[in-house]
């Protein structure tokens, strides 16, 4: 090993998903030239999981295989394909697939979250979930050979209502269930509401809110009213929940698992480790953030951005985020873009109709063009995220 490569500090980070890819691409960006960064992302596909269009491919769409490698190609980062088993803080070392062992200086913690199914008796044996595009596809193939039966989507959140409009304009055979506590936008402003309700009555979904699922059986769901609606398919979207990972290693999480994080975006208690995405409980004034791709490429680009000034022998700057829309498809021809407050409350501002589907797909085709630019960003550029209000415009030197 040549005195160069000694003097390498290793970056590792787990999870290639929007935030953990910002992270990644943006240090190998700023430090390309320096050769004393290494950085390597793990991830256990090497296709980036496009979680914004995972309800198309839920219902046989062709979608674009976008694959990881290719997006690191000249940035000097690592690809490591596999299943992170085990991270131990103290050795700073990670276990990949059990037979493999990694060591970083610092980590960037970006494994992210997937659909609860431990919750409710029967879903992890009986429903089907939109955590990867494998899971999607193995539901595309389901909901193909449904013959007009009854599809159940249980739960009324966003992913709710996107894969429910899908599946009922792909499938207009089927009788589509939206299952809930709320009911969907509940959040929004009426005007954006009125247009999803009358969407989704559009497209024959049946919305029945203030109800919740007691039990998933091979071909129905049980109430807790008692009653029980028929169901060939069954797609899971209430919650979500995190890898025990980070518990495991010692690391101080919240009551959901997350990796509580200060404002630079690193552990509270492992100051080596920085926690971005879904896995992180990232407090702003406004309160916890919740994961978006929206949230989770600036928290990427902040975390980075925090590595090289702490290894600079510099105070990281505190992150502060604001949300500023909520756009969601109804179908590939209809939509709804709600803006928002920082805080994520609804604006006055809406777009509805064909205007709200085509800005719906940019925003969603947006992330790999950026992961494309930040390649080629010097290295003392400025980021600013597409559909959200990164407050810092960033230099390291």
């Amino acid at each position: 090993m040549n005195a160069t490569a000694a003097r390498q500090h290793e970056v590792l980070v787990l999870g290639a998903g929007y935030a953990g890819l910002a992270a990644a691409i943006q240090l190998a960006a700023r430090t390309r030239k320096r050769g004393n960064l290494h950085v390597t992302v793990v991830n256990p596909y090497d296709t980036f999981t496009e979680r914004l269009r995972l309800h198309m491919t839920a219902t046989g769409q062709q979608t674009a295989e976008l694959h990881i490698p290719e997006l690191l190609a000249g940035t000097g980062a690592h690809f490591v394909r596999g299943w992170v088993t085990a991270v131990d803080a103290e050795a700073r070392t990670v276990r990949v697939d059990d037979d493999r062992v990694l060591r970083y200086d610092t980590l960037v913690y970006g494994l992210g979250g997937i659909a609860d199914t431990t919750t409710v008796p029967g879903v992890d044996e009986y429903a089907h979930t939109l955590d990867s595009p494998q899971d999607a596809a193995v539901l595309a193939r389901r909901l193909a050979r449904s013959d007009g039966r009854t599809a159940v989507v249980g739960g009324s959140g966003l992913t709710g209502v996107e894969a429910a409009a899908e599946i009922a304009e792909r499938y207009p055979e089927l009788n589509v269930v939206l299952l809930g506590r709320r009911e969907p936008g509940a959040g929004m402003h009426p005007r954006a509401k009125t247009h999803l309700d009358g969407a989704l009555a559009r497209l024959g979904v049946q919305v029945r809110s203030g109800v919740e699922v007691t039990k998933v059986l091979p071909d129905s769901v049980e109430l807790a009213d008692g009653s029980s609606i028929p169901a060939a398919v069954v797609l899971w979207t209430c919650g979500t929940r995190v890898s025990p990972l980070a518990a495991a290693a010692g690391l101080t999480v919240d009551d959901r698992g997350r990796v509580v994080a200060d404002s630079s975006l690193r552990s509270v208690s492992h100051p080596d480790v920085y926690a971005v995405g879904d896995a992180a409980a990232i407090r702003q004034g406004y309160g916890l953030m919740h994961g978006t791709c929206q949230s989770g490429m600036p928290a990427g680009v902040h975390a980075a951005l925090s590595i090289l000034r702490a290894l600079a022998g510099k105070e990281p700057k505190p992150f502060r985020f604001g949300y500023y829309h909520t756009p969601v498809s109804l179908g590939r021809d209809d939509g709804v873009v709600q803006f928002t407050h920082p805080d994520d409350s609804p604006r006055r501002i809406v777009l509805t109709g064909k205007r709200a589907a085509k800005y719906k797909e940019t925003v969603t085709a947006s992330p790999w063009p950026t992961f494309a630019r930040m390649k080629k960003m010097p290295a003392s550029g400025a980021f600013w995220p597409h559909g959200g209000r990164y407050t810092r415009t960033w230099s390291t030197k």
